[in-house]
C-alpha cells in the first residue's frame, strides 16, 4: 500500500471504521447504541481486566465513580434491562482509559474499541458456537478488506482465508519452552491468523496463559483473535471475547480467584438469581484494525491520544509524530 499523507489517513480511517461496522452489524445482528464513560464504584460493572490495574475515578455528591476499562459487565446488564430477543445484540464505541498500560507501539493509554454483545441461550454455551462466531467475525474483516480493495486501487493488504483454531493447552504443548506471548508469536506467523482458546485458567505448567477478571469471561469458552501484522513482525491482538459466565462458573472462578466478596455485588447478584441473560461478548480494538489495514507500524499513527515524553521522544526520532 503506498505512503499515505496524514490527511488520507485521517480519511481511511473514518472510511473504515464505518466499513466494518457495517459487516460487524451485519454478521452478528447488532444494533449501535450509546454507552457510559464511567460506572459507579459500588456496581460491580467495572472490568477489573487482570485485577491489578488501577482506574481513574473521582467522587462526586459522596459517591465514587470510576472510568471503564471496558464495557464487559455492562453491555450484558443492558441487554437484560431493555429485554433484547435471543441471539440479537449490541454493540458501542467505546472510550476508556487504561493508566496502567505499559505503553509500546499497540498499546497506549488510551482505548478504542466495538464493544459488543448479544443475547445466546444456556445451550449455546460450547466451544462450537463460540467458534462459530469467531468465523463470523473474522469474515465481517475479510469483507471489509474486500471492500476497501473496490474503494482504493493501492490497498493491497491480504488477510488469509481461514482462522485457526488452538487451545491454550495445545499451544503449551507445542511450544513448552519460551513464554506465551512468543507462542502466540510463533503460531500467528505460522498461520497467518489464529484465534486461541481458554484464557484465564492455569496450564498443566501451573501457569496461565493470560489473565482474565474471573466475572465476565467462562475461561473455558473464551480466547484472542490474533492476526500477523507484517508491519510489526508479530501477533497483533485484534479481540479478547467469549462465553460469559454463568451462575455455576461465576462461582467456581471467584472462588479460585479469592474474590467471593464480589458476589455481594449488584451485578454479580443478578447472575446468580438469573436476572440478566446468557450471552456472548467481546471487544474488538479499533486502533488495532485500523493498524493493521493501513499498514501502520504504530498506534500513534492512527490515535489521537496523548503520550508520556519519552515515547513522544521515541516517535519524533522514528518519524511517526
Amino acid at each position: 500500500m503506498k505512503e499515505l499523507s496524514y490527511f488520507e489517513t485521517l480519511i481511511m480511517i473514518d472510511d473504515i471504521k464505518r466499513i466494518f461496522e457495517y459487516h460487524l452489524e451485519k454478521e452478528l445482528d447488532l444494533i449501535k447504541v450509546q454507552s457510559p464513560l464511567f460506572v459507579k464504584s459500588s456496581s460491580g460493572l467495572q472490568d477489573g481486566l487482570s485485577g491489578v490495574e488501577k482506574p481513574v475515578g473521582f467522587e462526586k455528591s459522596g459517591e465514587d465513580f470510576e472510568i471503564v476499562h471496558s464495557l464487559a459487565k455492562w453491555k450484558r446488564e443492558a441487554l437484560g434491562k431493555y429485554s433484547f430477543p435471543m441471539y440479537k445484540g449490541l454493540y458501542t464505541d467505546m472510550k476508556a482509559i487504561r493508566k496502567d498500560e505499559k505503553v509500546d507501539e499497540i498499546h497506549s493509554m488510551y482505548v478504542e474499541q466495538w464493544d459488543w454483545e448479544k443475547v445466546i441461550s444456556k445451550e449455546d454455551r460450547t466451544i462450537d458456537y463460540l467458534e462459530s462466531i469467531v468465523k463470523k467475525i473474522y469474515k465481517a474483516l475479510i469483507d471489509t478488506c474486500d471492500t476497501l480493495k473496490d474503494r482504493y486501487s493501492s490497498f493491497d493488504i491480504d488477510l488469509v482465508d481461514d482462522i485457526k483454531f488452538i487451545t491454550t493447552q495445545e499451544l503449551e504443548d507445542l511450544y513448552p519452552d519460551i513464554s506465551p506471548k512468543k507462542r502466540e508469536d510463533k503460531i500467528t506467523k505460522k498461520y497467518g491468523s489464529v484465534f486461541i482458546i481458554g484464557i484465564g485458567d492455569k496450564l498443566r505448567s501451573g501457569f496461565v496463559h493470560d489473565l482474565r477478571s474471573p466475572d465476565y469471561d467462562d475461561w473455558s469458552l473464551d480466547g484472542d483473535i490474533l492476526i500477523y501484522d507484517k508491519s510489526i513482525d508479530k501477533a497483533i491482538e485484534i479481540s479478547s471475547m467469549g462465553i460469559r459466565v454463568d451462575e455455576d462458573t461465576l462461582l467456581k472462578q471467584l472462588d479460585k480467584s479469592d474474590f467471593l466478596d464480589r458476589l455481594e455485588l449488584p451485578f454479580h447478584k443478578k447472575i446468580m438469581s438469573r436476572e440478566i441473560p446468557y450471552t456472548i461478548g467481546g471487544g474488538i480494538g479499533q486502533s488495532r484494525v485500523l493498524m493493521l489495514l493501513l499498514g501502520k507500524s504504530h498506534i500513534a499513527e492512527v490515535q489521537a491520544s496523548s503520550w508520556e515524553e519519552k515515547t513522544l521522544k521515541t516517535l519524533s526520532k522514528k518519524k511517526i509524530l
